[in-house]
């Protein structure tokens, strides 16, 4: 199987770090922006868009800074890929920014970076700061 590439990308959103994490921790928050539905069971939360459900792992979070998943086909293919949300604060300018964390193949980066630019633009009607 081939690697996939880590891809980085920053948001600046007006949002306070507390607000934006239950955004991005809660299955209600995750369904307001993320996906159609989010249902969690224990360390499992499955997504929804469009009658399609993909499950992820939550592998990791940090109260009121950061989650991380991966998706349960990447685990039973044995792939250490993940997604991580994680939020920021400039310490000098007080500015709020996500930082997502990913992995795509080679020839879906933009595609991926597009997807996400999306997802985060919805997050940022949901929050009031586009």
């Amino acid at each position: 199987m081939e690697d996939k590439v880590k891809i980085e990308m920053e948001f600046v959103i007006q949002a306070s770090p507390q607000l934006l994490y239950q955004y991005i921790s809660t299955p209600s928050g995750l369904s307001e922006w993320f996906s159609d539905n989010v249902n969690s069971r224990g360390e499992l939360f499955t997504f929804i868009w469009d009658g399609s459900e993909e499950t992820a792992k939550l592998l990791s979070k940090k109260s009121g800074e950061r989650i991380k998943f991966r998706w349960l086909s990447d685990d039973e293919d044995g792939s250490s890929d993940y997604f991580e949300i994680r939020i920021q604060v400039d310490e000098i300018t007080k500015d709020v920014s996500i930082i997502v964390t990913d992995f795509a193949e080679d020839d879906e980066i933009e595609e991926s970076k597009m997807l996400w630019a999306n997802q985060i633009s919805s997050l940022k009607q949901v929050l009031g700061s586009a």
